[in-house]
């Protein structure tokens, strides 16, 4: 049982036969795309002689369909491909249920240097003849149209095409939803290799698996990656020296310092909103507890006092209080503990145990494992309705992890006998997995806004 605890450090590691050599995540759609809302990413047009390799269109295309709330039409079932909002027949793209079109283009200027230009444009007021301005529609220009919802052009280098892609897509996203888009952030796990000599990776990639950084290798197992509220650093659970320690970890210089190494438990680190404090487990007074130290002068303070094991503690977004896995009902349940009072109540009642819980970025939900009739699942609680939603249907999912705009959840599962990655919309609908081709994948993390 202490090992559908999540990432605590009394989780056993697991391990595989696999290849050595690194490799990527892939992330493969299973659910929800039919349901989506069509939008277009016409390819964009190129004037220069040295074409770069990004497809920007193909990214943003990818970004959006991954979100789980567009479908983007295929290029080959495009009514046109237009160049610019000039050039737009709205009536045409809305016969296709097309609700945005996206139409870009990128200009070399220099050696290694492209001007890029995107507009974002609204279907339907673009048909409906709505605002001010003018469009090509049914083959005549119309004057009194303004569908054009965002235009932008900048100047980059062709190593940053698809980061900008992501930067379009953060756009047209919350152009669209009323939402922060989340396409320019990362996510850290740790990764298994049994072949290898080091065979447990702390792992930082994009959120879509590429530009994979490797920011340890170890022998001893990796646990529980969290990151800081700044994007800049990772905390995590390590065994190098045949016990465990808390480190952290600068993502972009590589330095790293111990936080805790007490005698027995040092797990389940997690930063505070503003990024001073650290909640984890210790054992260090011989009971499992939650603990609360800050960072700069490693003041530590205990916040929970029962005999059953407390652990995979979790802050609110305003940081008066903590969600943790605990023991002390029976089965593992939530509960939570404000940090001044230390008053403490229970959360979860539905189910026959619950574990691993965050709040949502908005504090309205609760993410959590949910295990019903021996299945564990991800799920999601209203905090003021208390009702329950059950969002996968996988087997044995664990460790959730929640973008910064709430709109989806990392997760560990299993897919046939090997532990992926998988995302799954806040609402259910949408789900994919992020395997990889030689590990197992475990202890996601996604990065706050970057």
């Amino acid at each position: 049982m202490l090992k559908l605890l999540g990432n605590t450090l009394l989780t056993l590691a697991l391990v595989l036969s696999i290849k050595a050599q690194a490799s990527s995540l892939e992330i493969v759609i299973t659910d929800g795309v039919d349901s989506a809302r069509p939008v277009a990413i016409v390819p964009f047009t190129f004037e220069g002689s040295n074409l770069p390799n990004q497809r920007i269109a193909d990214v943003v295309s990818a970004d959006l369909m991954r979100s789980g709330k567009f479908n983007p039409l295929a290029a080959n079932r495009m009514p046109q491909q237009p160049k610019g909002s000039q050039d737009i027949d709205y009536q045409r793209w809305m016969k296709q249920g097309v609700e945005a079109v996206v139409t870009g283009s990128i200009r070399e200027v220099g050696v290694n240097r492209y001007v890029v230009r995107f507009e974002l444009m609204d279907v339907f007021k673009g048909a409906g003849s709505a605002g001010s301005g003018s469009a090509l529609i049914g083959g005549q220009l119309t004057t009194g149209v303004s569908a054009v919802l965002d235009a932008r052009e900048i100047t980059i280098s062709g190593d940053q095409f698809r980061q900008y892609a992501h930067r379009i897509s953060d756009i047209v996203y919350e152009k669209l939803t009323g939402e922060r888009g989340a396409f320019l952030t990362k996510i850290a796990y740790v990764l298994v290799r049994d072949r290898a000599d080091f065979r447990y990776q702390l792992v930082v990639a994009d959120y879509d698996g590429e530009n994979e950084q490797v920011l340890l290798r170890a022998k001893e197992p990796l646990m529980s990656p969290a990151w800081s509220p700044d994007g800049t650093k990772l905390a995590y659970v390590t065994f190098e020296k045949r016990q465990s320690q808390i480190y952290i970890q600068d993502i972009y210089t590589g330095r790293r310092s111990i936080l805790t190494s007490f005698k027995g438990i040092n797990g389940a680190p997690r930063w505070s909103p503003d990024g001073r404090k650290m909640a984890m487990m210790l054992s260090k007074d011989g009971n499992t507890e939650i603990y609360v130290m800050d960072i700069a002068t490693k003041a530590l303070k205990r916040v929970t006092t029962h005999r059953a094991i407390d652990t995979e503690p979790s802050w609110s977004p305003d940081g008066t209080e903590l969600l943790f896995s605990s023991e002390r009902g029976g089965n593992p349940q939530i509960y939570s503990v404000n940090i001044a009072s230390g008053v403490t109540k229970r959360v979860t009642f539905e189910g026959e145990m619950n574990l691993a819980a965050s709040y949502t970025p908005d504090g309205r939900g609760i993410v959590m494992v949910n295990r019903t009739n021996g299945q564990y699942n991800i799920a999601r609680m209203d905090v003021e309705s208390r009702y329950m939603q059950v969002l996968t249907r996988t087997y044995l999912d664990e460790s959730p992890s929640i973008a910064p705009n709430g709109s989806m959840i990392i997760y560990s599962t299993l897919y046939g006998s090997t532990q992926v990655l998988a995302l799954v919309s806040m609402d259910g609908r949408f789900k994919a997995r992020l395997p990889a081709a030689n590990g197992r994948v475990k202890s996601p993390a996604w990065s706050p806004f970057l």
